[in-house]
């Protein structure tokens, strides 16, 4: 599937870019394009893989290059001063070999969690193409503006976009370190799903179930939020066991079909990009990924059996991404249209409570200063 990525925002920006070093480090071509759009200079210049002439600051005349330090009502409004601006440098860029629009962004920020839903809203609006959101979920550490940021976003980009894939910071992040120390392993583990996932149509190897750009687009219609689980084993590695067992002992080496139906059933119980109900899920699409020879038709159509007893829904497409040098063997589960998902309720209480909590300071300081301005009344002024 070929996408143009965007990422909008500092976290967007990042993923964006980490998208595009993933897709070189791996000689894919599902990133057909690239751009970065931010409000902070700093963090465009620190993008690594990106080519400075697709980074695009916007909003130079309210924030003067210096970002809008997590305000996204204004991130709103330079997004909307700037999107002919914006639609101009996706223009220029060509659409014409996209197959899907990836708008990325920070949901606890500024600029990415207030532009990203105006971006999508005008995207849906000039091209046929769906427009596919991913948002970035703030860990509990990040604060309760952040929260609120999120609450206000998540629910304003699922209505623009045409799927929402979340991913929780707070689930990914390790005991004892910061989301800052985890930014790296963070975005490593988005962008190996997603390469799988974007990548699988684009395979130039034959395999027995290719999976092409339609299904990925049929399992996403429909609109709601989606995650995604990934599971992964290294070919061989079952020898190692043997040294323990000796020659006769009782494990045998794992044929495709069983490798492939518990990379499955591990990708599913694993950890998912937003933690969930998966039998809430509407569809699903399971993809295995490896050399030829190590994947397996009856293996796939078992996994998808599997699956369909586990969601709501009927329809479970699957199939094949052959990469022949690979010395792994992985599988990525996508459930679309998923519901009860714990973290986005709380994200919408902490989100509830901290605007509670800001209009309740509001009033109290207003009326501290109409108290101060009646204790001074009596003062001449100066003028």
């Amino acid at each position: 599937m070929r996408v143009f990525v965007i990422g909008y925002g500092q976290a967007g920006g990042r993923i964006a870019d980490a998208f595009l070093e993933f897709a070189k480090r791996t000689g894919q071509n599902f990133v057909i394009r690239a751009l970065a759009i931010n409000t902070a200079k700093s963090d465009l210049i620190g993008i690594k893989n990106i080519p400075m002439e697709d980074r695009l600051l916007v909003g130079e005349s309210l924030t003067k290059g210096h970002g809008i330090g997590a305000d996204n009502e204004l991130g709103a409004k330079v997004a909307t001063d700037e999107i002919y601006t914006i639609q101009s440098a996706i223009d220029k860029r060509g659409t014409h070999q996209v197959d899907a629009f990836l708008v990325i962004a920070g949901l606890g920020g500024g600029t990415g969690s207030g532009g990203a839903p105006v971006l999508a809203r005008r995207l849906k609006k000039l091209y046929e193409e769906p427009v596919y959101g991913l948002g970035i979920l703030p860990a509990k550490e990040e604060g309760s503006l952040y929260s609120l940021n999120a609450a206000r976003s998540l629910m304003t980009f699922m209505k623009e976009v045409d799927n929402l894939f979340l991913f929780d910071n707070d689930a990914w992040k390790t005991g004892g370190e910061t989301v800052k120390e985890a930014f790296a392993d963070i975005n490593e583990e988005i962008v190996r799903r997603f390469g799988i996932l974007f990548g699988a149509g684009e395979a130039n190897e034959v395999g027995q179930m290719v999976v092409d750009a339609a299904e990925i687009i049929n399992t996403l219609k429909g609109g709601g939020i989606s995650t995604i689980g990934y599971a992964a084993e290294e070919i061989g590695s079952e020898g190692l066991l043997k040294k323990f067992f000796g020659k006769k002992g009782t494990l045998e080496k794992m044929d495709a079909v069983t490798r492939i139906t518990s990379l499955t059933r591990r990708a599913v119980a694993g950890r998912l990009t937003i933690p969930c109900d998966v039998s809430t899920a509407e569809r699903a699409l399971i993809i295995a990924a490896g050399p030829p020879k190590e994947l397996s038709r009856k293996g796939m159509e078992k996994s998808k059996e599997r699956i369909e007893e586990m969601i709501r829904g009927t329809e479970v497409r699957g199939g094949d991404f052959p990469v022949v040098k690979s010395g792994h063997v992985a599988t990525i589960v996508l459930l679309s249209g998923v519901s009860d998902i714990p973290r986005v309720k709380e994200i919408q209480e902490l989100g509830a409570e901290a605007q509670a909590k800001l209009k309740a300071v509001s009033s109290e300081k207003e009326r501290e200063y109409k108290e101060l301005m009646d204790t001074n009344s009596t003062i001449k002024p100066l003028f």
